[in-house]
């Protein structure tokens, strides 16, 4: 995190200020992280660390790899099978244990305001609604400010999770986000945000706990409570870890809308960025066994029927169908398309504005809200419950229209069975301010759960003027849009489903009435509504279609809201992007897309990589390792040896030369300044520490002048590493010649294996060979994963800084690599798809010229990179 810097520049969490003006270019604000004044952008955060999903094949691993065997094999992918058996049933239970609970809390409310001595259908006819709204008030504020308790214990809790999932199967690892703590603050804090009335919903927190049990069951341990652990030799590592986190997001989307197939798609299309068959077919196990664990002991605890499955998903639409006494019915016909078509534009223009308002309130929270004492927030989340509840209330009494009960109001219809509902339809219709034989239309919007009022929309025929469901539509649109982002676990599928159906319902209401198309049928068009609506906010679509397929068991509406679905997300993506991806930009979160635009490859992996390395020689000193680790924030470090045969042709006049890559030196020079000072800004050991302090300085001969360079390398292939110096180690007092002087490649280590080697004592002597030094196994390298020790609280006292140490072991000798010439796409794709964190740029002769990182791949950063190739021309 930046600090300030001098009277010039102070920059925060989430912005920088800045005493002059235009202190930096966009482009030094995108290397650097920060906020781009002139359109108020919040750029990518380098302070982000991206997940090891590549293997590092070092001489642990491959001692383990020798090891296994055929049998080890399937015994390993056996375990791996009942681990996402076990994900899927534990989503499907914590399913069940929140619908529980909130039809429980929801129930005692209901309860309490319409049959205490302060009911409001008696207080409508005594004159005391007073007292009706201050005991909803009571109980709506009390379930609101639990919830907003339980995100001050853990902030990440809040929301409802799908962004920071999403960036985590991306390859990006936010703090905090699969943790035990955030699934207990999660799911408590969901059915109390749920049941106080917020425009909220539960299915989408669902995705986020089905991830956190995805993450936290494989490792049989918690960082959260320590006491938790055992010793589980399995899956120790982040490509695991995310795999396993796929499977239950996916779980989590299935137990949630019933849709296991939906959930599998959603898991592939919004984040995981490697896949591949064998994943494929364990996360959709996974996301089965959640759809009818949860669906096993649904059916069974609300009818009684164990084994039946009646109820597959938290969320269900129901049965569309005509009534049988209305032949010329048709669910739709083709010249609905139309019309559906006509809904996707307005639902994409509904999700863009929608979208466009979340935005300017999360930055006014960001600027007004978040910086002040945590109270400030509780106090906002109960301000918006206070005023929600008075707008419903004052709403039913003063908007809702009075209508007379029809014979399909009082015994319902075919679709409202008792395997979709488990209210009867006349305990859902609300009579509150309405004399006997009429109900209150609004009322019975508000004054019910949010899904049996989608449900009253998809299913009552008749039952709501065009006047009602507009100013609903328009009412509920605000206040939800209004509330995601509060300090509240918090969905946003229930709320967009709802607000979606009800303006689905007006545009049949208005056909039928004004137009005169009296054969279409209402629910189809309310089911495409909430789908136009749906999408243009979220911007899904193959996850979306396959979800609402599935949760309403209809095949032939497939169709109709894949169409939808497109022409939505195409009318909103013109003007902004969805809810999820705008609010991962504001966290500032590297998110990578799925491609590069085309215009990009006009750029090269020269022109985006960072030329400033920070590096390690195979044999290196404790004191070097240390100080490095603690004067700098890298997560990688090059391992290389000097190929001081190329000097002579490094420096010629404003250009340094490796070969054939081409730098300019004010560049060089001014990365190399940014980072001198944040290496000053740290407590280090002297810089003078790390310059060649050893008493026998092992010096390289000079190759002659004319001795060709590859026959050097042939020469050296028996011999990887000639050239050992284990004092030398980049230092901030070295001169620019002396840094980026040609160096030849030979792997990666990471810090964290940096850090156990140091922990561990694994070094030797100079007077001693590298081969005493002690061996660390592949177990004992995981041990302490995934939370490995910091440099900075380890106390070093008792380690020789004159030891050295052999990283040559515990590197990667064989990681990825691209050419200086290697065009971005290719690039992007490879960076992508392996699900890399560094990707080394080697040129011709095995020379590493650069690096490239998640933030070097940022749309904001290669779009900089551009303007700068442009402005060269």
């Amino acid at each position: 995190m930046a600090g300030c810097r001098g009277s010039l520049c102070c920059c925060c969490r989430w912005c920088c200020c800045c005493g002059e003006r235009e202190t930096r270019t966009p482009e030094e604000l995108t290397i650097l992280g920060g906020t781009q004044e002139e359109e108020d952008e919040i750029l990518p955060r380098k302070d982000y660390e991206s997940l090891d999903y590549d293997r590092c094949i070092n001489d642990p691993y491959l001692e383990v790899l020798e090891s296994m065997d055929n049998k080890k094999g399937r015994r390993y992918e056996a375990v791996k099978w009942m681990v996402v058996f076990a994900i899927g049933v534990c989503t499907g239970l914590v399913g069940l244990f929140v619908d529980f609970f909130v039809r429980l809390f929801t129930q005692l409310k209901f309860g309490v305001v319409q049959t205490s001595s302060a009911a409001v259908e008696e207080c409508s006819k005594k004159g005391c609604l007073a007292l009706s709204l201050l005991e909803l008030l009571g109980f709506n504020l009390t379930f609101v400010f639990l919830g907003s308790l339980l995100v001050l214990i853990e902030p990440v809790a809040a929301g409802s999770g799908i962004p920071e999932i999403k960036c985590y199967l991306n390859g990006v690892k936010v703090p905090g986000i699969v943790r035990l703590r955030t699934l207990i603050c999660k799911v408590f804090g969901v059915f109390f945000s749920v049941a106080g009335g917020l425009f909220v919903g539960k299915e989408g927190p669902m995705i986020h706990s089905g991830a956190v049990v995805g993450a936290g069951l494989p490792q049989f341990q918690s960082i959260s409570f320590q006491k938790i652990q055992f010793n589980f030799p399995y899956f120790r590592s982040d490509r695991d870890k995310r795999d396993f986190v796929s499977a239950g997001a996916a779980a989590g989307v299935a137990a949630a809308f019933g849709a296991p197939i939906g959930g599998t798609l959603f898991s592939l299309e919004e984040g995981s960025s490697f896949w591949n068959q064998g994943l494929t077919w364990k996360v959709l196990f996974c996301s089965m066994s959640a759809t009818f664990t949860l669906n096993f002991f649904r059916s069974g605890i609300q009818f009684g029927s164990w084994g039946s499955f009646q109820l597959p998903g938290l969320l269900n639409f129901g049965e569309f169908k005509c009534s049988d006494s209305d032949k010329k019915c048709h669910l739709w016909t083709a010249m609905d398309l139309g019309f559906f078509v006509v809904m996707g534009v307005i639902g994409g223009l509904l999700g863009a504005t929608f979208n466009c308002l979340n935005k300017r309130l999360a930055k006014y929270r960001m600027r007004n809200v978040h910086p002040k004492p945590k109270l400030v927030r509780v106090l906002e989340s109960l301000l918006v419950s206070l005023v929600t509840t008075v707008v419903v209330f004052m709403a039913s009494m003063v908007l809702g229209e009075c209508r007379q009960m029809s014979s399909s109001s009082q015994i319902g219809n075919d679709s409202f069975q008792p395997q979709v509902m488990s209210e009867d339809v006349n305990s859902s219709i609300k009579t509150f301010f309405c004399p006997n034989e009429t109900y209150n239309d609004m009322a019975t919007l508000f004054f019910n759960p949010q899904e049996s009022a989608i449900l009253q929309l998809f299913h009552q025929d008749g039952t709501f003027s065009p006047i009602t469901l507009a100013l609903f539509f328009v009412l509920y649109f605000l206040l939800a849009c209004w509330t995601y982002g509060i300090s509240v676990p918090s969905g946003l599928f229930v709320p967009s489903l709802l607000c979606g159906a009800a303006f689905g319902r007006l545009v049949a209401n208005v056909l039928k009435s004004y137009i005169g198309l009296g054969h279409i049928y209402s629910g189809t068009f309310a089911l495409i509504g909430a789908a136009a609506f749906l999408g243009g906010v979220v911007r899904m679509t193959i996850s979306l279609t396959v979800i609402l397929i599935e949760s309403t068991n209809e095949i032939t509406y497939g169709l109709p809201i894949m169409i939808t679905l497109m022409v939505a997300k195409w009318t909103g993506d013109f003007f902004n992007k969805g809810i999820y991806d705008i609010h991962v930009g504001l966290r500032g979160v590297p998110l990578l897309e799925w491609e590069t635009e085309v215009e990009m490859d006009k750029l090269r992996a020269s022109d985006v990589m960072e030329p400033n390395l920070t590096y390690v020689y195979p044999h290196t000193r404790i004191q070097s390792l240390v100080s490095i680790l603690r004067t700098t924030v890298h997560h990688a470090f090059p391992v290389v040896t000097e190929n001081r045969g190329n000097e002579k042709e490094f420096m010629k006049g404003n250009q340094l030369i490796s070969n054939n890559i081409k730098f300019k030196k004010s560049s060089i020079l001014t990365r190399a300044g940014e980072q001198r000072k944040r290496s000053q800004s740290m407590k280090s050991y002297p810089s003078s520490e790390l310059r060649n302090m050893c008493d026998e300085h092992i010096a390289s001969e000079e190759p002659a002048e004319k001795e060709d360079l590859l026959q050097q390398m042939l020469d050296r292939r028996y011999t990887p590493y000639p050239n050992l110096y284990p004092d030398q180690s980049p230092s901030e007092d070295w001169t620019m010649e002396e840094r980026f002087r040609p160096l030849t490649f030979h792997g990666l280590i990471l810090r964290s294996q940096l850090v156990t080697l140091l922990v561990r004592g694994v070094c030797y002597s100079e007077n001693q060979s590298s081969a005493s030094q002690p061996r660390l196994s592949y177990a004992e390298m995981a041990e302490d994963y995934p939370r490995y020790p910091d440099i900075h609280d380890l106390d070093l006292t008792l380690l020789n800084p004159r030891m050295i140490v052999d990283v040559t072991p515990y590197m990667n000798p064989s990681p990825f690599t691209v050419s200086p010439n290697t065009h971005v796409s290719q690039v992007f794709n490879l960076f992508r798809t392996m699900g890399l964190r560094h990707l080394p740029v080697v040129n011709a002769v095995g020379e590493i010229v650069g690096i490239i990182t998640r933030h070097n791949l940022t749309y904001e950063f290669l779009q900089a990179r551009l303007r700068q190739h442009y402005q060269s021309i």
